[in-house]
């Protein structure tokens, strides 16, 4: 058998039982289940020459690298939306969430989601991935000003949205502030 039907084989063997592998750690979220899933596979076929005689033990171990990975993000995601949030305290304002947002942090999300995918990238640069203006600027192929000025009007853009978005709560502290 050549090394793409060992690989076949292997996932029409074990694609449910690493599924399920993957969905009880993560509480059964389907979306991410289905993420860190496909990740297992893309690295199984990536090193298909590598895989074992019995590969369930190997994909398991695959799993839970990719799992790390995936909690990683979430940790990134969740850091960005409190960033996002103590940006606010850090200049006497304090947004509350909005009460009609189905998971605290929404309305960070969806003010982002407003922006230009340009500023949507500046933004998740430097707060998801963590990175400095200068390593910004390689990022963007721009020098360190240019990424600096993008960066400092990506903010003020997504200052408007949230302002926008919470206009009673916003210049209700402005006004104690």
């Amino acid at each position: 058998m050549s090394n793409d039907e060992i690989f076949a084989a292997a996932y029409r063997e074990h694609y449910w039982a690493v599924s399920r592998y993957v969905a009880r750690r993560l509480d059964g979220r389907t979306s991410e289940v289905e993420e860190v899933v496909a990740e297992v596979f893309t690295v199984a076929w990536r090193r298909r020459t590598d895989l074992p005689a019995t590969p369930l033990p190997w994909l398991y171990g695959v799993a839970r690298n990719c799992l790390a990975n995936a909690v990683r993000g979430y940790g990134r995601r969740r850091r960005l939306v409190d960033r996002m949030g103590n940006d606010d305290a850090a200049h006497g304002r304090h947004i509350v969430d909005s009460p009609d947002a189905e998971t605290p942090g929404a309305w960070v999300h969806e003010a982002l989601a407003r922006l230009s995918p340009a500023d949507q990238e500046v933004l998740r640069l430097t707060v998801w991935e963590e990175l400095g203006v200068e390593e910004l600027a390689v990022a963007l192929g721009c020098g360190s000003r240019a990424a600096s000025m993008r960066l400092h009007r990506a903010r003020r853009r997504l200052r408007a949205e949230i302002d926008r978005t919470c206009p009673a709560t916003v210049s209700k502290e402005r006004s104690h502030g």
